[in-house]
């Protein structure tokens, strides 16, 4: 075996085996990350009802819905949605849904783009957050929550039942 034969075999051996344990880990991390920014912005919300309703009344421009209603709608589904996220239940439609729900609150609020809407867009400093948020929400709607999830094990689970059950001929 050549040189560089052996060190592609075992440059291939290393990336399987770090796509294998490293990437359902960080995937995981990635998830955690997310529920938390989400789910404190939630408890937020929360603590202060009256300070959230002035906000959505105020700063806040959510299409579509009224400010009072979006200010619940917002609180509930910053307190709800990030549990099923960190979970990793039902990975891909909730991070599908906190993608857009990301980007409709990044957009109802023109504070986080003070020199207009595309002119932070591909830059680092503006909205920031919101853009790496919508990043790892990407990773997770691409590749599922991974093997550190409840739908892993609920999948898991599926095909040892559907395994040992009898088949009816």
């Amino acid at each position: 075996m050549s040189m560089i034969a052996c060190a592609d075999t075992r440059y291939r051996h290393a990336a399987d085996w770090l796509a294998e344990w490293l990437g359902p880990f960080t995937l995981l991390c990635m998830r955690i990350w997310v529920a938390l920014a989400f789910w404190r912005a939630g408890v937020v919300k929360f603590e202060d009802p009256t300070g959230t309703q002035f906000l959505f009344n105020v700063m806040y421009h959510v299409p579509w819905l009224p400010p009072d209603f979006a200010a619940a709608l917002a609180t509930w589904i910053e307190l709800i949605v990030p549990w099923f996220i960190a979970l990793g239940l039902l990975g891909r439609p909730f991070a599908l849904f906190l993608f857009v729900y990301n980007i409709i609150a990044f957009a109802s609020f023109p504070s986080l783009w003070p020199h207009g809407f595309w002119q932070g867009l591909f830059g680092t400093a503006a909205f920031a957050d919101h853009k790496i948020w919508g990043l790892m929400l990407m990773a997770v709607i691409a590749w599922g929550p991974g093997k550190l999830s409840l739908d892993a094990l609920i999948g898991f689970s599926w095909r040892r039942w559907c395994a040992a059950s009898p088949r009816s001929a």
